[in-house]
């Protein structure tokens, strides 16, 4: 069953870049016919995006329109995609609730997981590309999100998490000594981190907002996250939201860069340039 985002009424699509120094929004596509969401940015300069349950790809600077990647055997993907490390390959997220893993060119996918009573949704990929971080849900309970770590080429599933309180998009920090996620266990939605052998959850951010997906910068020396307005409920779509920097590792001064009308498919995936001087995200006007 089909279950892509599609655009509203009177609503456009539009995949920005972020310079964090100088502060410049650039507008690289926009679109009043797919909904894009949840940029990657390859070694080459490529964005790759999620759109009508499909892969597309599309040069950073803007200078052509978005390209479809011609998959084969996978499902329709929703937008946790992660790129593996070298740049040939991705791992994705379907709508079925597995991992797969393909190629950047196009052709046959390859599924990692097995379980059929188990929802898997990808965000993070260790530096040597050996293990992924995800979300593992019961079907239909969106609730209950807890983190799990498996190998790259499938096997058995390993915990990080349990217990009440919601967790969601794991993120590997470059150095894999931490992976960083956020969290309902403190009350509403904070960015956390957590050892890969599930030890030392410590809690970063601690304000009033409801904060989702961290996502460092290739060095380790910055991060972006997703902030929404107090009281949101999830990672709903069509709020005004949020982009929020970190220097270094020092979360209590984190300042706002970006506000946008946005929210689900704005930035739930890494979007970092290999230089880590730019991001790229999408926001979602209405005519008017």
């Amino acid at each position: 069953m089909a279950s892509a985002r599609t655009l509203a009424p009177g609503q456009q699509c539009r995949i920005l870049v972020c310079e964090v120094d100088s502060g410049v929004l650039t507008v690289v596509h926009k679109s009043a016919l797919v909904l894009f969401e949840a940029p990657n940015w390859t070694a080459n300069d490529q964005l790759v995006v999620n759109g009508d349950g499909l892969l597309w790809t599309l040069p950073a600077d803007g200078s052509a329109a978005p390209r479809l990647i011609p998959l084969e055997g996978v499902p329709e993907l929703n937008n946790d995609h992660v790129l593996a490390p070298g740049g040939e390959d991705i791992f994705l997220s379907g709508n079925d609730g597995h991992l797969y893993r393909a190629s950047l060119a196009g052709g046959a996918g390859q599924k990692i997981t097995a379980a059929e009573n188990w929802m898997h949704f990808l965000h993070g990929v260790s530096p040597d590309g050996a293990t992924l971080a995800y979300v593992g849900l019961e079907p239909g309970r969106w609730d209950t999100g807890t983190l799990w770590t498996i190998r790259a080429d499938g096997g058995p599933s390993t915990a990080l998490t349990s217990g009440p309180g919601a967790d969601d998009g794991p993120e590997y920090h470059p150095a894999g000594d931490w992976i960083y996620f956020n969290t309902e266990r403190y009350g509403h939605a904070q960015i956390a981190r957590i050892r890969p052998d599930g030890t030392g959850m410590e809690q970063l951010t601690h304000d009033g907002r409801v904060n989702w997906f961290p996502h460092f910068a290739p060095d380790g020396s910055r991060a972006v996250y997703l902030s929404y307005p107090p009281g949101t409920e999830g990672h709903p779509a069509d709020r005004l939201v949020e982009l929020r920097l970190v220097e270094g590792d020092d979360w209590p001064a984190a300042r706002t860069i970006v506000e946008l009308p946005g929210g689900q498919g704005t930035i739930n995936v890494n979007s970092w340039s290999p230089d880590g001087t730019r991001f790229a995200y999408v926001d979602y006007p209405l005519a008017g």
